[in-house]
């Protein structure tokens, strides 16, 4: 298995595309303006306490008020309160927690408004990013998450990520986790730690205490509601969390971002380093690893898959709804049953990946091809949780019924990536300009740009339908501009261009 991240930076936001062994697996975006992210803690005031709902609203600085549970406090959170108490005085800064007197837990059936008053300012980290016309989920529970452990405050559990099978490594991690850990805090063990020596934890949990203490010094002279510690960033945060011997290559046309990723596999993962590269060319960064094409034959309704199967996938308010078929398509099984299993089995890898890539949350309900026996269905339901285990969200897979059903629920905790692949009609009259005409144009464009223009090189970018046109055979149209203007026009196939669109650029010397 082969994995690469591609970085594209603008200058607004930065794209971020995840490959294994050159497919489309996971495409994120971070805007400059995005400043409610997972994992971002605030320091928040407390809005309408409602008792019915057992819930409260919480300022965050956002338009709509963010959501905090009762069973999302955290047992702790008289303790936290307390210590915001103390730190907003300026004059507490044991920050460490070493000497903190910690408060009772509270009640896990108790009511909010014996703990939370309208008001009051409050820690509160997000869990759940805002989505359509609702504000972010949040916790009081807060958690820093490290490369190899999750700090969390106020606490003295030490756990192991359920993905470590082996008892004797659980067991050790355990050990060395309570050897290290600072009193006051908790420690999640992730499953990247499996392995690992005392001194690589030790220094992670060194790196997020340090974040800690850097949070708490900012309490005092911040005024409510505000972010007081960000979460990594996307680059970082990815790296973070899949970054293993599997990377082959990052890829990034942005300098300043090559630098600091290099400086961050320095901490986490120095052998990788040198696999981080910076891209120089004419042709975009996206267009060169075939990203574009990806992108758009991806995110439509209709899939398409080998062999001639697709999916089909539908959105509703409750849910999402994907349908398996198996087209016109001819193999060489023995049966229906047969065909059926293929297809199935093509459409469950093909599924795993557009859950993850499209980053869809809540409940999806796969209508598979009808299969009679059960070994058939159980074969299916084993690879469908096979190819899931890769995807990092929390998610349950259902067996398939009967007739073909499988259910499947993913959290959600960002709005789901949603990309139009379709493109509009040039024309109202929805008809489509003769392409003769559009070859008129930009050969009109193209002696004002020459007129204009002291360049000696110029690059035509067009959709690679009419590049392919332009330059097809030995006399081809470019050759005839050639001969006309005496000189030579470099083509740039750009899949990521309508069809009639096109752009003249100089090209760099």
């Amino acid at each position: 298995m082969k994995t690469e991240l591609i970085i594209r930076s603008n200058s607004s936001d930065i794209d971020f595309a995840l490959l294994r062994d050159g497919k489309l697996i996971e495409l994120n975006n971070e805007t400059s303006d995005n400043k409610f992210s997972v994992g971002d803690i605030f320091l928040a005031k407390i809005g309408k306490v409602l008792t019915g709902l057992n819930a409260s609203f919480v300022n965050v600085g956002y338009p709509k008020d963010g959501f905090l549970h009762y069973h999302d406090l955290g047992a702790q959170v008289n303790s936290l309160n307390a210590f915001i108490k103390k730190v907003s005085t300026g004059k507490y800064k044991e920050f460490t927690l070493k000497s903190f007197q910690k408060e009772a837990d509270i009640n896990k059936d108790g009511s909010i408004n014996s703990v939370l008053k309208s008001g009051q300012n409050l820690l509160v980290q997000i869990v759940k990013e805002p989505i359509s016309t609702k504000g972010p989920r949040l916790s009081s529970e807060l958690s820093i998450a490290g490369r190899y452990l999750v700090l969390v405050p106020f606490s003295n559990r030490v756990s192991v990520s359920q993905k470590i099978a082996d008892p004797k490594e659980k067991e050790r991690l355990k050990r060395l986790a309570k050897s290290i850990k600072p009193k006051g805090f908790g420690v999640i063990l992730r499953t990247v730690a499996e392995g690992k020596k005392v001194a690589e934890l030790d220094k992670d949990l060194q790196n997020s205490l340090d974040r800690w203490k850097t949070m708490c010094k900012r309490i005092p002279n911040t005024n409510t509601p505000a972010k007081i510690l960000s979460e990594l960033n996307r680059a970082s945060s990815i790296l973070r969390d899949i970054m293993n011997e599997t990377f082959t290559s990052i890829v990034t046309n942005d300098e300043t971002l090559k630098v600091e990723i290099k400086e961050y596999l320095q901490e986490i993962y120095p052998e990788k380093e040198n696999i981080v590269k910076l891209y120089n060319s004419d042709v975009p960064i996206f267009e060169k690893f075939g990203i574009e094409r990806q992108i758009k034959t991806s995110f439509g309704k209709t899939v398409s898959m080998s062999r001639g199967a697709y999916l089909v996938i539908e959105h509703t308010e409750a849910l999402h709804v994907i349908d398996v078929n198996s087209g016109n398509r001819s193999n060489k099984a023995g049966s229906q049953e047969d065909t059926a299993l293929e297809v199935n089995l093509i459409s469950a890898t093909e599924i795993a990946r557009q859950l993850q890539l499209r980053d869809m949350g809540g409940i999806i309900v796969v209508d598979f091809i009808d299969m009679h026996k059960a070994e058939n269905r159980n074969k299916l339901y084993q690879h469908l949780k096979e190819q899931m285990a890769l995807d990092r969200t929390k998610h349950k897979i259902l067996p398939p019924s009967k007739f073909g059903l499988v259910q499947i629920t993913r959290q959600r905790v960002r709005p789901e990536l949603s990309i139009k692949t379709t493109e509009a009609n040039p024309n109202k009259n929805g008809e489509v300009e003769a392409p003769i005409v559009l070859l008129d144009k930009i050969e009109a464009d193209l002696e004002k740009y020459l007129l204009s223009s002291n360049n000696k090189k110029v690059q035509l970018h067009v959709h690679p339908f009419i590049a392919a046109y332009l330059t097809k055979g030995v006399n081809s149209i470019r050759f005839k501009w050639y001969l006309k203007h005496k000189k030579w026009i470099t083509i740039i196939p750009r899949d990521a261009y309508t069809y009639l669109y096109y752009r003249f650029k100089s090209e760099k010397k």
